[in-house]
């Protein structure tokens, strides 16, 4: 059975608080782990500023995904 994709059009202001940083990316793949119960960020200087500030590993995720 296919999961739905998650639509920004359909979230209620819950879904918004339970959000992490990928909600607003463009990316499909990036977009449909905005749920995900970790904190994820982007690729960029905000990502890696937290990790220096709380001293923690980057952890990349490099995957695909099939998105219909």
């Amino acid at each position: 059975m296919k999961e739905r994709s998650l639509d920004k059009k359909n979230l209620s202001q819950n879904d918004e608080i339970n959000n992490n940083k990928l909600i607003n990316e463009k990316s499909p793949y990036l977009f449909q782990h905005s749920k995900n119960p970790v904190k994820w960020y982007p690729w960029g200087d905000e990502a890696f500023e937290r990790a220096r500030k709380e001293n923690k590993p980057i952890f990349l995720s490099i995957s695909t995904s099939n998105l219909d």
